[in-house]
């Protein structure tokens, strides 16, 4: 009989059954399965159902002869995303020193707090009040605040990012620290392993998918809270550029910019997956 002790009060979350599947990159959601590889038939469904979205939504706008200031064409929006993107592009890059700056920051906190609060339980009875709160709490509502603080630069930006972020990848981190066999651990110590080695050796490639997750609905949070910062103050970043837009009402600008972030963050989460296809495979 394995000592329950051994697994540290390990809460319950219930093993897979037969057949079924845990929770990783490769099963988050309904739009990801298997190996992630589509056939040919389902490529052509894909991209039929791409062409008869974006050609009905062209053909309605102009028999509906709505103005462009109002709702562009595909076509139009496409358009400026090239024609403009000279005006567009060094505001990405001013967005993306934001989300990564903060992102690593906000991620690292997070990752160093969940080995923590996993490890030492009364640490967790006293950090976890105040992750709950940032977790429910909006950053964009306190912006407004850490601009007054550190003025109109990348500072307040980087912080609130870091504070959208790094909740989310701590919990999931702490989740998959849990997750662990308790006879894997059993016979590590049967066999002299250290509490630091059970974390390093057991804990954390049995956390691995679950902390991959956990990075990358941090860095989709980042990505959001980025966006919204720069809309509530500043002259720089993507999200001045949709305040701008929108303000002069040139909506095929807005748009492009919208697709772009768009794209954004489709890149995050395949960059994630591909992550948790070669190192968390082993989980699916």
């Amino acid at each position: 009989m394995v000592d329950k002790e051994l697994g540290d009060k390990i809460p319950e979350f219930g093993g897979k059954e037969a057949g079924g599947q845990g929770v990783d990159v490769t099963n988050l959601s309904a739009f990801t399965s298997g190996t992630g590889r589509r056939t040919a038939g389902e490529v052509f469904a894909i991209i039929m159902v791409a062409v008869i979205i974006v050609g009905g939504a062209e053909a309605w706008i102009r028999l509906a002869d709505i103005p462009h200031y109002v709702l562009p064409t595909p076509s139009a929006t496409i358009v400026a995303l090239f024609t403009d993107f000279r005006f567009i592009g060094p505001h990405l890059v001013h967005t993306l020193i934001e989300l990564f700056s903060g992102y690593v920051i906000g991620a690292s906190i997070g990752l160093i707090l969940a080995a923590v609060i996993t490890q030492f339980p009364f640490a967790e009875k006293i950090i976890a009040p105040y992750i709950l709160m940032l977790v429910t709490t909006p950053m964009l509502a306190l912006v407004p605040l850490l601009i007054l603080q550190f003025g109109f630069g990348y500072a307040p930006r980087i912080i609130a990012v870091a504070l959208a972020s790094g909740p989310m990848v701590m919990i999931n981190a702490a989740t998959g620290f849990r997750r662990v066999d308790l006879a894997k651990i059993a016979l590590a110590r049967s066999f002299g392993a250290t509490t630091f080695q059970i974390f390093l050796k057991i804990r954390v490639p049995m956390a691995l998918p679950m902390i991959i997750v956990g990075l990358m609905i941090g860095a989709i949070f980042g990505l959001l809270t980025a966006v919204g910062a720069e809309m509530v103050g500043g002259g720089f970043g993507l999200g001045n550029r949709l305040t701008t837009f929108s303000a002069q009402l040139q909506m095929p600008q807005f748009f492009a910019t919208i697709l772009i972030l768009a794209i954004l963050g489709i890149l995050i989460y395949v960059f994630f997956f591909l992550v948790g296809k070669k190192f968390a495979s082993w989980e699916s």
